[in-house]
């Protein structure tokens, strides 16, 4: 535990405890969010022909794109819901600065 407060930057094991929370709600709430999504713009699995392959592999490539931008939306409202937000928001100028999105966090 000590590594992981040491390396966050954070003081608590409670902060540490919330941190985890908000990580498990975001992945799954992003998911879940996606589908629903998907078939609202007209994009349903049954869409897809289902009588060659790249049918369901292009839904499920579809589906992971959309749920990149959900996830990074939700971990920062769950990081400020559970009082976060200073931690989650440099992880998220981290994450983006490092797959080369630096200039839309400036």
């Amino acid at each position: 535990m000590e590594k992981l407060k040491e390396r966050w930057g954070i003081s608590s094991t409670w902060q540490i405890i919330l941190i985890i929370t908000v990580f498990g709600l975001t992945g799954s709430s992003s998911v879940y969010v996606a589908k629903p999504l998907l078939e609202m713009l007209g994009l349903a699995r049954m869409n897809f022909s289902p009588d060659f392959w790249w049918g369901g592999f292009s839904y499920y490539v579809l589906r992971i794109l959309l749920i990149f931008p959900i996830y990074q939306v939700l971990l920062v409202c769950y990081g400020w819901i559970f009082g976060q937000f200073k931690f989650f928001w440099s992880f998220e100028k981290n994450m983006l600065g490092r797959i080369g999105f630096s200039r839309l966090i400036k």
